[in-house]
């Protein structure tokens, strides 16, 4: 197991369970991107791909873990991403 690469999905997976209460919270979804959290997902999904067929370890937890918390950021931008179209129409 690379510490470094634990290292990095430990400091890129500590902001997605805000980035989720905050949309959760405020059901805001603008500035939120699908494209990007289309491409992290993806990103996290190829990782886990490699470890699971070249290095698998206990890394691979913690890729299970960011996808997790990205793809459900993804969702909630899909469950509220109407409440922004509307308030664009009503003004």
């Amino acid at each position: 197991m690379s510490i470094f690469e634990a290292m990095m999905l430990i400091c890129f997976g500590a902001s997605w369970p805000f980035a989720v209460a905050k949309t959760y919270r405020t059901k805001n979804v603008k500035g939120k991107s699908v494209v990007f959290l289309s491409l992290i997902i993806f990103g996290y999904i190829c990782g886990i791909i490699h470890k699971c067929i070249y290095k698998p370890d206990m890394v691979i937890l913690l890729y299970v873990l960011n996808l997790v918390l990205v793809s459900a950021d993804l969702v909630l931008w899909f469950r509220y991403r109407n409440r922004e179209v509307m308030a664009e129409l009503k003004d």
